[in-house]
């Protein structure tokens, strides 16, 4: 029987740990196949209603769950739907709030930003994608004897828990819509959640539909979303209040 290398810390049990390396080469195409593989994910919105396996869905989410989060607390649950009257009651209760999105809620300049997307209050692939995958967020949560107990960054772990979700549902040859009607409380009273667990995230999982369209759009360069801070060179802090 395998036995695990384990040390004590502060009586605290550590297993020993180490993470396969490549040859600088080999880490480049490495890096930049996954860039591009991952470039090649959209939302989507047209949805196939194929049956996907159980068992698809069930790694989806142990991909999702191997997320880092605040203190290890693990601050999600994923509620998964297939039931058909289910969505469909999600479906009814989604489209009331988009609507009165759409038709007030929303200013002009957010409805405009929409514009090259040409999304409205309808939600049909909330019935049409064969699983709904719905994240809750434990603001807390509750031990065995049931009593509170804290959970931290419970924002940002089920942020990051959603990131991994959405690249295994791509992994796995299949598409997804991150969609948040807001606001989103209908969830818990139609999937009966305790009250410690908030609506997060909706997310339709399934085949893109055979005739699939999505909007041609860009996303923004690397030098649009990064800076860079390298051993001499200030030329990232010019224009800042740091150099004159």
């Amino acid at each position: 029987m395998f036995m695990k290398d384990i040390k004590l810390i502060n009586g605290y049990s550590f297993i020993k740990y180490s993470k396969e390396t490549y040859p600088t080469d080999e880490i480049l195409q490495r890096s930049a196949h996954f860039a591009g593989w991952m470039e090649e994910r959209r939302t989507c919105r047209d949805f196939s209603d194929k049956a996907i396996p159980k068992e698809v869905i069930e790694n989806i989410i142990l991909t999702a769950s191997t997320a880092p989060s605040g203190a290890h607390k693990q601050p999600w649950t994923f509620c998964v739907v297939s039931d058909t009257e289910i969505k469909s009651k999600i479906r009814a209760e989604a489209e009331k709030e988009e609507y009165e999105s759409y038709n007030g809620r929303m200013p002009e300049d957010w409805k405009k930003d929409l514009l090259p997307l040409q999304t409205d209050w309808k939600k049909e692939f909330l019935e049409i994608a064969p699983y709904l995958i719905i994240v809750f967020k434990k603001s807390y949560d509750v031990d065995a004897t049931g009593n509170k107990t804290n959970t931290y960054y419970a924002n940002e772990s089920c942020g990051i828990a959603c990131g991994f979700l959405l690249a295994a549902i791509h992994n796995a040859g299949l598409v997804a819509l991150t969609h948040t009607p807001s606001p989103m409380n209908f969830l818990s009273k139609i999937l009966n959640r305790p009250v410690n667990e908030k609506p997060y995230l909706l997310v339709p999982v399934g085949y893109a539909a055979e005739e699939c369209w999505v909007p041609d759009i860009k996303r923004k360069k690397l030098s649009e979303v990064s800076c860079w801070y390298q051993a001499n060179d200030l030329s990232s802090l010019k224009n800042s209040f740091l150099i004159p």
